[in-house]
């Protein structure tokens, strides 16, 4: 997290998310599965570190392989194809996001630190006990302790969404989106961003999504006149090396 001044002078703390060659890898449609969705998917990973069938499809779909893989359902009509690259400009200054991710594991805690209980008094008969939860269940009748009932127990790591993020800036040189507040999961942990369900779309928006703009191939006619032996430009060779 850092913060970011405003126009007016105040500050806005926000949250700075990477986006990392994040796009469509597979398709779900109505005549095929029952619905339409889109799989989006994000990180480089080494093949040896994939299941086969993840192998087969994306060599299927001519796309790459992918670290995290997620599924967003759309409209018929907002499909895209696999190979769509996302833009951080996706989302628009000032549209509400909700983000999903799986929030930073405390381990084992007790009362006091997982449900913020008081604990017991400091004096007056309580003997190495004052963090302690208490009274765990009732008498005879029922007879034993109800579920739900805050206890010790696992904290953190759970899946988690924070609603209602507003998205201050973008950065499309860098991939970059900068929302307001706090998300899910500590630095560097991945998240599931979406348009907010309980705010509408401002105007602006780029239908069916922000997309980079795909280099056109040269013609067949501008191919053959190029000589044999001519040397890449710098961004392909850069993408060839990537690859």
């Amino acid at each position: 997290m850092t913060r970011l001044f405003l126009d007016d002078g105040r500050h806005c703390p926000v949250t700075v998310l990477s986006l990392e060659g994040c796009e469509v890898v597979g398709q779900r449609t109505p005549e095929r599965d029952g619905y339409s969705a889109v799989q989006v998917g994000a990180g480089s990973v080494a093949p040896r570190n994939v299941a086969k069938p993840q192998r087969a499809a994306a060599e299927k779909g001519g796309v790459a392989l992918k670290r995290h893989v997620r599924e967003f359902r759309v409209s018929a009509e907002n499909l895209l194809e696999p190979g769509s690259r996302f833009r951080s400009s996706h989302f628009v200054v000032g549209q509400y996001v909700d983000a999903r991710g799986v929030t930073i594991g405390k381990g084992f805690a007790g009362a006091m630190k997982r449900h913020n209980f008081g604990g017991l008094r400091a004096s007056h008969g309580v003997s190495i006990s004052h963090r302690s939860h208490g009274s765990t269940g009732n008498s005879q009748d029922p007879g034993r302790v109800f579920k739900g009932k805050k206890m010790a127990g696992q904290m953190g790591a759970r899946q988690r969404t924070v609603q209602n993020l507003e998205v201050v800036s973008t950065d499309e040189e860098h991939g970059v989106i900068l929302v307001k507040g706090g998300v899910p999961g500590a630095p560097g942990s991945w998240l599931a961003l979406s348009d907010a369900v309980k705010r509408a779309l401002p105007p602006g928006v780029p239908f069916p999504a922000g997309i980079e703009e795909q280099a056109a191939a040269p013609a067949a006619d501008d191919a053959a006149d190029q000589p044999e032996e001519s040397v890449a430009p710098p961004d392909t060779a850069e993408a060839t090396n990537e690859e």
